[in-house]
């Protein structure tokens, strides 16, 4: 298995091999830096190596991070992840980059959705809404309606879709194919979608 801390750049669209126009996502990648390695046998008691992305100012560190990032020789940086089950052997101030990718590879992205606040049933859960304008229906065009009898249970079951808050939850896109591999800028330009905004972190697995 191989990871990556990204950045997601944007989407763009690119011409395949039979001409038809993909829709992808540019992805800043690393480079990375192992800053702790975890073993079965020590304290943790599983493999997994923590990666680092994307430098920070000093003077926006607090002194137990600097000390964390002395041990692997590197500057402070902003996102901190852990990649289980790591195949590869890294040691620490290890530095993984795009190379451990290549074009044809399916991945899986991890990031966090954007936020789309308080949202009612129709753009939350794809309700069609209450009905027409008759019969007395002129004010109920996205409402939920019913939610449930008045005898038996006499309350709302649990996991009712109703309206709440949307978005802003951890969502992975598996299964997603890398089309390009840019080195020299460190890019990833992979198929489809992936959660999160201009400029959110991703966890790109292998």
């Amino acid at each position: 298995m191989s990871g990556l801390i990204g950045k997601k750049i944007g989407m763009t669209s690119i011409y395949g091999d039979n001409g038809k126009m993909i829709a992808c996502t540019v992805v800043e990648a690393g480079p990375c830096v192992v800053t702790q390695v975890k073993t079965k046998d020590g304290k943790a008691g599983y493999d997994a190596i923590q990666l680092a992305f994307d430098d920070k100012k000093e003077k926006h560190t607090i002194k137990s991070e600097k000390g964390h990032f002395d041990k692997a020789k590197t500057a402070p940086k902003r996102k901190l992840a852990e990649f289980k089950n790591f195949a590869n052997e890294k040691s620490i101030g290890d530095v993984i980059t795009v190379t451990e990718f290549e074009e044809g590879d399916f991945i899986d992205v991890i990031g966090t959705s954007k936020g789309k606040g308080f949202q009612g049933v129709v753009k939350r859960h794809g309700f069609a809404g209450v009905g027409g304008q008759t019969h007395g229906q002129h004010n109920r065009q996205r409402h939920p309606g019913s939610l449930g009898a008045s005898s038996w249970p006499s309350r709302v079951m649990k996991g009712m879709r109703m309206a709440g808050r949307m978005g802003g939850d951890t969502v992975k896109a598996i299964n997603l194919k890398v089309l390009k591999i840019v080195p020299e800028q460190n890019l990833l330009v992979i198929s489809g979608n992936i959660p999160g905004h201009k400029g959110s972190y991703v966890l790109i697995e292998k």
